[in-house]
This record gives C-alpha cells, structure tokens and sequence, in this order.
C-alpha cells in the first residue's frame, strides 16, 4: 500500500513527549534509591485542567476518574491514598527475548493510565520492574552459553528501545531483582517469622493455607486451585498450591547466600519486595496483564500480607490479551510477533493505534489489515497537523486565535468534553479517537476545499 508506514519512513516532526528519542540510544532516568527496611503502616484534589484561546473556550465540566478494580469487580471513582499523589506500580518483563506485542499492549495501556493521572495533575510515582532472575532466563543463557545476567541486561536495553519506540514514557524507577537481594531476604524472613512460611531442604514455601483471604483476586477457591505457573509439582509441599519464596541452588546456575542456604527467590517475592520498597506496604495502583491475576498477583498480596497486616493496594488494574485467531499471543504457544518484527513493516505509532483503538480490559485480535488500517489512519493525523502547521506558518496566529468561528470554538470544545468524559470513564480510548474523525474532516474541508486558511471565516 502506498500509505502503509515504513519505520524508515520519516512522519513529519511527530512530537516524542518530555524527551527527546534517538533511536540507537536510549537516556535512562535516575533510579529511586530503595530502602533497605520497610515500616509497616496504613495510609489513607486536584484541579480539572482549563483549555482556552484568547480566553474564549469554555472549561469542561469536572469529570471523576473510574477505573475497573479487578478485586471489587466493579468499577470505582479513583481516589488517591494521598492527596495529589499516586504510587502505581506495573510488573515488567522477564527479560530473556525480544518483547512481543501482548507486552506492547500491557505498557502502553498503563503509559496512557500514567499521562492520563499525570494530565489531571497528579504527581505519579510509577515503578515498572525488570525480572532477571528467573528459570526461563536461565535455561534461554544455556542455550546461547551466556552469562543469564548479562543476557537479561541486554534484553533489558532491547526492552526499553521498544518502549521509545513506542512512544512510552519512562517509569519513575525500573527496579530489576538482581540489585534488590537484601530487601527480597528481608521479606521472607519475615514471612517465616510471622509463621506464614516453612523450609523444606533449604527451599522456602509459602503456606497458602495459613492466609484465609487467598483467592480474594482472582476469585477461585483454595481447593480449585494447582500449583501455580513456573511452580513444579512438588510432593514436599504442603499444600498443592504453596508456591516458593526461595529456590536451592541447582548446579551451573546463578545463586545468592541466604539463610537457608545458597539460591534464588521466587517469582511473586520478587515484585512483593520490589514494591515495597519504593512504594511502601500501602499504595494506589498495581498492574499488569490479565494473566497475571492468577497466581502472580494473588501470591504478592498473600505475601505482602503476610509481612504487614497494613498492606493495602487500593485499584488493580489488569489489560486484556493480544491474541491470534482468538488464542492468547505467548511464547510459550509460539504464535507471537516481537514489536521489532511488527514495526518493520508498520510505524511504531501506526501499532500504538491499533492498540487503542480496543479498550485495554478487552480482548484484541492481531491482523495485517488492521495494522494496515491503522497505519494508513496515523498517517492521515499527522498529514493533516502537518498541514495545519503548514497554512499556520504563513499567518499571524496571533490574530487568527482572535477570530475563531464560534462553530469551530464549539467543536474543540465538544473534543476536549468527548476526552475528558471517555478518558474519565476507564479510560474509553476507542471513543476518543472516534471523536477525532470530525474535527479531522472540518479541517481537511478547510485546507483543501477552501484552500486559504484566511478565506474561511
């Protein structure tokens, strides 16, 4: 197709946020220092943003965020434990690939969550982790006889270059588990102290059977439930769905001293851990993609109960799957389309699009021809503010702000109210972004129809 989006391709000056992209580089924020004890406490407005030219556009009316609270099943007006301020935190990738596009949809419905609370005027403090310890990771080194935490470093950069690419802006802190040891031992230390763990061999588990609110999240009930993923049956276990805060060293592998010998935590500790530190026991919003509700998301909040009987996470937020012929898009079935692969044949704009266009709590379907859509759809956007600014910069936009029709002031108006209103309500993107096809149009009419900007009032 002529108009579909070659990476290659320049799109205009399309803006890239608060930094500035180069795609060979990527310039990392500063990392939070996390602290190495967490105090175990409870916690308990901002203004509506005013849109004007000339003082002649109307303020829309204040509308309240609600969002899909997966441990309600319902959803629920957003308050923030404090005033002004949101702690969001959003498990990351386990680093040992390429990153597909199932994850593309996962980081880029919470990037528009983060700019959408950050729009409203909330200060955020969003935390997204990198694993890099992890079975996976391990047995992938073995196959290329690489080092796993070099091998997960590079999978990192390669991660985060997928995330510029896609216009996502950088988390406030992007913990990974290798640096964060001491706080992870220091969790289950205290789970086993509080009696909510046993050691078998030098293996910990945890014991779901001591938390009575297991399966709060995802709803099922203790007896339904197997062990969980990246968990092997183990017959040691005293419960089928006892899940493991720390593993015994395996030959060749990488390993960490602990008090029950030398090893590696679990999976779910990790994020428990990593949360803690530099969100606290007691926070807004946590994330991830819907597979993580069971078993990663209920294990965090056994465990981060079991250490602090305070902890609270007040909203968590889960996105629906990519999926191909209506199957889940993973690794593990094989059926995946790295974002690299997707982005040399589209523009990484054309596949944040097709992202949006499906609200993240459904179910989106991958296909070439509705890439192809969106591609020739971003790039009829960016040609038509390229054409604005083309008619612009040859007027007094001093002078034309002046004199903008009361149809057209009533227009962007009806845009801005359409915005608030649909990004207020769970964040209905699709609706936004049918909400542009008008104004696109008018504006289009009045740049080729009417062909001078000056003629049309």
């Amino acid at each position: 197709m002529s108009t579909l989006l070659k990476f290659y391709r320049p799109l205009f000056s399309i803006p890239y946020s608060t930094r500035t992209v180069q795609l060979g580089t990527h310039r990392f924020h500063s990392l939070f220092k996390p602290k190495r004890r967490i105090r175990c406490v409870s916690t308990s407005s901002h203004s509506q943003p005013s849109i004007g030219v000339g003082g002649k556009w109307e303020s829309p009316e204040f509308s309240e965020l609600w969002l899909q609270n997966t441990i309600s099943r319902k959803k629920e007006v957003f308050r923030p434990k404090t005033e002004g301020k949101v702690g969001m935190y959003v498990c990351g990738v386990t680093a040992y690939d390429l990153s597909h596009i199932g994850h593309a949809r996962v980081y880029v419905t919470f990037d528009v969550l983060y700019r959408y609370l950050r729009h409203l005027g909330y200060q955020v403090t969003y935390v997204r982790n990198f694993t890099d310890v992890d079975d996976k990771i391990i047995a992938r080194a073995k196959e290329l006889g690489e080092d796993p935490i070099s091998l997960s470093r590079r999978y990192c950069e390669e991660f985060n270059r997928d995330m510029v690419y896609l216009h996502c802006l950088p988390p406030s802190a992007e913990p990974r588990v290798s640096d964060h040891m001491p706080q992870i031992l220091d969790m289950i230390k205290q789970i086993i102290e509080n009696g909510y763990a046993y050691i078998v061999d030098g293996d910990v588990y945890f014991s779901v059977e001591k938390f009575p609110d297991y399966g709060r999240l995802s709803g099922r009930k203790l007896e339904d439930n197997r062990a969980g993923e990246r968990v092997a049956v183990d017959s040691r276990k005293k419960h089928p769905a006892d899940f493991a805060l720390w593993k015994t060293a395996k030959e060749g592998e990488p390993f960490w001293d602990s008090p029950w010998g030398p090893g590696r935590p679990g999976w779910h500790i990790e994020c428990s851990a990593m949360s803690a530190a530099y969100l606290g026991y007691s926070f807004d919003i946590h994330g991830g993609g819907m597979d993580l509700v069971f078993p990663h998301h209920e294990n965090e909040i056994a465990q981060s109960c079991a250490v602090c009987n305070h902890s609270n996470i007040s909203y968590w937020i889960h996105n629906g799957f990519v999926t191909v012929d209506s199957e889940k898009m993973s690794k593990s079935l094989g059926n995946f389309f790295t974002i690299r692969q997707v982005i040399d044949l589209y523009h990484p704009l054309a596949l944040r699009l097709f992202l949006l266009g499906t609200h993240y709590q459904s179910p989106i379907n991958y296909s070439d021809v509705q890439l192809e859509s969106a591609s020739d759809r971003i790039f009829y956007i960016y040609q038509t503010l390229h054409d604005c600014e083309s008619a612009l910069s040859q007027h007094d936009v001093v002078t034309l702000k002046d004199t903008i029709p009361p149809d057209t002031v009533n227009s962007i108006n009806n845009l801005y109210n359409v915005f608030v209103t649909s990004m207020s309500d769970d964040l209905h993107t699709p609706v936004v972004l049918a909400a542009l096809s008008d104004p696109l149009k008018t504006i289009n009419d009045l740049l080729h129809t009417r062909k001078v900007l000056g003629h049309t009032h």
